[in-house]
């Protein structure tokens, strides 16, 4: 008897399944040829960032950028290998087959090949994940994992459910399993970005894991809880309510292009167009505002994906639009 995984469809479930798509179909009225690129890098660092931060990596958006341009970043030398081996991952992004069980297991090995001798193999002893008062979940044994996987795999190429509770149900049978010794939390958000990119491209521009890490405690509460249901239907509403802020995030970053920006915004881009190494000091001379409201300023167009600082004090600042 095939395996179906247990939850239930909820009025919840049905509505976020229909405001996603709504504001999804919006972004095909984007002018892609010059807004893509740019939110796709954008998200790039911040996807990275969030999916390593929640491991607890210190690693911040600027030097996860650094190693993105191939540039050489102090740090902890398993944050770095952490760092490099997800950067490898997401560039294949477009390439993996996610309903090919081989490919995950060579993701894996892509994601902790400098970490992991075992990495891209499933684990071959028993683990127990552990929170703030002990073990929280007793993954399966070890030997059951083959099976569990093929089931799951089956499902995942067999399923007609939508692709955003495909998704989500996968990413928490993902975790509930547990196959790998490691990066089992890395994996299982990856591939659900890949089942949604499959679904829809513009998924490669919606920072879902900077999302999930900024909700960190009800990303875990919401595992925990399902572990005790027996069930993957609250999860699926927390992942879903999670890629709608995403998808409302990026829109208000496409909304506040350098064509809608305040006239102090604008005139900041066009003096770091003529020289973009101007420190805060500098341009609050030039247009003549305080220091505090250019660092907010500045602030803004970052978050709005406009500008990119690259290197510390003694870097530059780089015009993504």
């Amino acid at each position: 008897m095939n395996y179906t995984p247990p939850f239930k469809i909820t009025t919840k479930i049905i509505d976020l399944i229909s405001q996603i798509s709504l504001n999804i179909g919006k972004f095909e009225a984007i002018d892609s040829s010059s807004t893509l690129p740019m939110l796709r890098k954008v998200n790039q660092i911040r996807t990275i960032t969030g999916t390593l931060q929640i491991e607890g990596s210190t690693l911040d958006e600027e030097r996860i950028t650094a190693l993105i341009e191939g540039k050489r970043v102090l740090g902890k030398v398993d944050e770095i290998a952490e760092a490099n081996g997800a950067i490898a991952l997401y560039k294949q992004l477009g390439d993996l087959n996610y309903k090919d069980e081989q490919e995950l297991l060579k993701s894996h090995k892509i994601l902790m090949d400098e970490l992991l001798k075992t990495a891209g193999t499933y684990r071959t002893s028993d683990v127990g994940v552990g929170g703030k008062d002990g073990v929280v979940h007793v993954s399966p044994p070890n030997g059951q994992i083959p099976k569990l996987m093929s089931d799951l795999f089956h499902w995942l190429s067999t399923t007609d459910e939508h692709p955003l509770i495909v998704s989500s149900v996968f990413h928490y049978e993902f975790e509930f399993i547990h196959p790998f010794i490691d990066g089992n939390g890395r994996m299982g958000r990856f591939w659900q970005s890949l089942i949604l990119y499959n679904w829809n491209n513009y998924f490669s521009v919606i920072p879902i894991e900077s999302i999930i890490r900024d909700k960190q405690k009800e990303y875990y509460k919401a595992l925990e809880e399902c572990g005790t249901d027996g069930e993957s239907t609250l999860f699926i509403e927390f992942v879903l309510q999670s890629i709608l802020e995403a998808i409302d995030t990026v829109g208000n970053k496409v909304g506040n292009r350098v064509g809608n920006l305040t006239d102090n915004q604008q005139m900041i881009i066009e003096q770091i167009q003529l020289d973009n190494k101007l420190s805060a000091s500098k341009l609050s001379d030039i247009v003549g505002i305080s220091k505090r409201k250019i660092e907010e300023n500045l602030a803004k167009l970052k978050e709005q994906g406009v500008l990119q600082r690259v290197g510390g004090t003694r870097g530059h600042w780089e015009i993504l639009n």
